[in-house]
């Protein structure tokens, strides 16, 4: 009897041990293990490995984990039925499970989600050896396993149709939570990686209304001034109209050629020294834009959109600033075109963009439409509004504060939970 008790232990413990190991290496990381590899980690090799034939591992431990829990079972209840008769069958039932239940399932499992990836590397070297030992098994299981969905129509080996990489990359961000300011950044961040590949420049433009751009025909000594005043280092040149951009004119070009020359500016050639206009479409996207500006190795590009009208004018510093926030130097003028209220409401130039506003108060206002707050007020409205009328889009109050001619210039903005609190009047 003793050596009956002492063998549904072991199997109990064997039981433990297949449980908490389908659980770490379920759940450990994926992309800790491959760095841990690349650094030479052996376990972590034997760990990824194994996460590549995922149908095996789940095979081996599931059925080494039934065999033992069975066996165990069977052994319970031979025992409690010589000692208690037909009622033992009752008895082991309900102590084999509390048994299983405790020490085979919950007890392991629960350090092992805790531990995943300690726990992991731990039995790495012993899961694989029993993965190998049981392949045989396995193999023929899943044979049989593969004939049965057949029959009923189901694809042994079709993916997940809902899932991606990228998704996972930003479910894996959205779970880097946390109110501390360098948590926010570095999610702001990565979130902004991603968004390389599906924001178009059209969104992060400079506006043409923005855009100092200087006339080719001036006098020398005027052209000089203009350039001196303005806080930009590159500069477009026009030439009968604001629209035609001739060249793009480079601050630094132009003063080495002011030294060369002297006070005496008459012989001052402006489209000698800049560099040829480059357009691109609106439509670009961000990680496009950013490779072709490596490649050309630019910083500066005009924006024209379907009908080749100018739009406004993008920089490698706008894209960057896209991923790591606002890069304010000491000739940038620093605006931000937002102003909070006591009441939770906020004051928004109508130019602010909404990605900006999405990132730095996490808000989820659409941005596919419109690239700005007074060009989402524009497309949901469907007309020009009138200042100190009233809007209710996507749960967000917008009221006109101000619009000069056609342009909605100011706006206050109430978010969802200041709307709930002080409908409007």
């Amino acid at each position: 009897m003793l050596i009956t008790i002492l063998l549904i232990a072991i199997l109990l413990v064997f039981s433990a041990f297949f449980s908490g190991s389908e659980t770490a290496l379920t759940a450990a990381s994926r992309p800790l293990m491959h760095q841990l590899e690349r650094d030479g980690n052996h376990r972590a090799l034997i760990v990824n490995r194994l996460f590549e034939h995922k149908e095996r591992l789940i095979g081996a431990i599931l059925l080494g984990n039934n065999l033992v829990n069975i066996f165990a079972s069977a052994l319970a209840t031979s025992l409690l039925i010589l000692l208690f008769g037909d009622a033992g069958v009752a008895y082991a039932t309900i102590v084999m499970t509390l048994m299983i239940l405790v020490f085979s399932e919950i007890l392991p499992k629960t350090y092992a989600i805790r531990n995943s990836n300690k726990a992991a590397l731990a039995i790495a070297p012993t899961v694989k050896a029993m993965v190998w030992v049981l392949t045989p098994v396995t193999a023929t299981i899943n044979v049989v396993v593969r004939g049965i969905l057949k029959v009923f129509g189901v694809d042994y080996h079709a993916e997940d149709v809902f899932g991606s990489g990228a998704e996972e990359l930003r479910g894996a961000i959205e779970l880097h939570s946390g109110e501390n300011k360098s948590i926010k950044q570095e999610r702001d961040m990565l979130r902004s990686v991603l968004d390389l590949g599906e924001v178009q420049v059209g969104e992060i433009i400079i506006h043409r209304k923005n855009v100092t751009t200087v006339n080719a025909d001036l006098a020398p000594a005027q052209l000089v001034a203009e350039v001196l005043q303005s806080p930009y280092t590159r500069l477009p040149l026009w030439r009968d109209d604001p629209d035609n951009i001739i060249g793009v004119l480079h601050v630094k070009a132009l003063f080495k050629e002011i030294r060369t020359l002297g006070e005496n500016l008459t012989g001052l050639d402006v489209l000698g020294l800049a560099a040829d206009p480059w357009f691109i479409p609106e439509q670009t996207l961000l990680v496009d834009q950013l490779e072709a500006f490596r490649k050309r190795r630019e910083h500066f590009a005009l924006v024209v959109d379907e009908y080749g009208s100018l739009m406004g004018v993008v920089t490698l510093e706008d894209i960057i600033e896209e991923i790591v926030g606002d890069i304010v130097d000491e000739h940038d003028i620093s605006v931000t075109g937002v102003s909070p209220r006591p009441d939770g409401s906020f004051l928004v130039d109508g130019d602010v963009t909404i990605r900006d506003l999405n990132r730095e108060f996490e808000w989820d206002l659409p941005d596919e439409e419109a690239s700005t707050i007074a060009g989402l007020i524009l497309h949901e409205a469907r007309r020009i509004p009138e200042i100190g009328q009233r809007f209710l889009f996507h749960s967000f109050r917008f009221e006109i504060v101000s619009r000069h001619r056609h342009q909605i210039t100011r706006v206050r903005l109430t978010p969802p939970a200041q709307v709930r609190l002080t409908p409007p009047q």
